[in-house]
């Protein structure tokens, strides 16, 4: 961590050369041996066990069976994962090395398809309804994501966000992709607007049908990634915005449409017409 300290570029700005939490930041978080763990990879272990303990925990509250968590996290996950890598993939595609088939180089919206797509074939195996899986999952989705992007934060992987001068900025000079210049901790600000986002669903259970809680959900992500992505380092790809952002304004409308649509079923029947004698 001393380059950090001695890098001129990192002691411009007014405030010191180091945020005092730079100290934590460990792409490798524990060694045994020979054996070594990574913050990335734990990170995304600990989101996957949280995950499964909600959804079996709200399948419980409900009266229902909640074996069914097990296959629904694996699915959300192994599809999460395989979705993200494969669109990170299409999206290098003329620029990849061997590297990028490893640990490293993942998309959010790919997961996010991917994880869909594998949550709702298993839904139907399990035989619970799609509506009842999203109301279920909103929340814990929300929880595993912000503990996934403390796991970023803590390797460095590169998704930090542009040089800044503000007091909490912080370096990576020893993260999986490292940079000596004092940057927005983007992983941070998505990791506290995740678990925001979760700790307001939980409180909305039983308020809002499964259908407006998973557009909620939605909505809140997407803009937290479109805000995010203001001092974050990609290109501006269409509209003066980044690729995404685009996929932000796209799950945004799909979480209003589908919140929307909920909303309206609820009351049809909560208040249905009255009967004419």
């Amino acid at each position: 961590m001393h380059l950090a300290r001695t890098d001129p570029r990192a002691a411009e700005g007014p405030w010191p050369a180091v945020a005092p939490w730079v100290e934590a930041m460990k792409p490798v978080l524990i060694e045994i041996g020979s054996l070594s763990f990574s913050s990335y990879g734990l990170s995304k272990a600990l989101a996957a066990l949280v995950a499964w303990w909600m959804i079996a925990r709200e399948l419980g509250r409900r009266g229902l069976d909640p074996s069914p968590a097990v296959a629904l996290t694996l699915a959300g996950a192994l599809g999460g994962f395989a979705g993200a890598k494969l669109y990170y993939l299409a999206e290098n595609v003329g620029s990849l090395t061997v590297s990028d088939l490893g640990g490293t180089g993942f998309t959010w919206y790919g997961g996010l398809i991917g994880g869909a797509a594998a949550v709702i074939i298993v839904s139907r195996r399990v035989r619970l309804s799609l509506g009842l899986v999203a109301g279920v999952i909103a929340a814990p989705l929300a929880i595993a994501y912000g503990i996934g992007q403390i796991g970023c934060l803590l390797a460095g992987d590169g998704t930090y966000g542009i040089a800044s001068d503000v007091p909490w900025a912080i370096s990576f000079p020893d993260g999986t992709v490292p940079t000596l210049e004092r940057v927005h901790p983007t992983n941070a600000y998505e990791a506290l607007s995740a678990f925001l986002v979760g700790a307001l669903l939980l409180r909305l259970r039983g308020r809002l049908s499964d259908g407006a809680l998973f557009g909620l959900f939605a909505v809140l992500m997407g803009l937290s990634r479109f805000l995010v992505e203001f001092v974050r380092r990609h290109e501006d790809v269409a509209f003066g915005l980044t690729q995404p952002q685009l996929w932000s304004v796209l799950l945004v409308a799909v979480g209003t449409v589908v919140g929307l649509m909920s909303i309206g079923a609820r009351r049809d029947i909560a208040a249905p017409p009255a009967r004419t004698r």
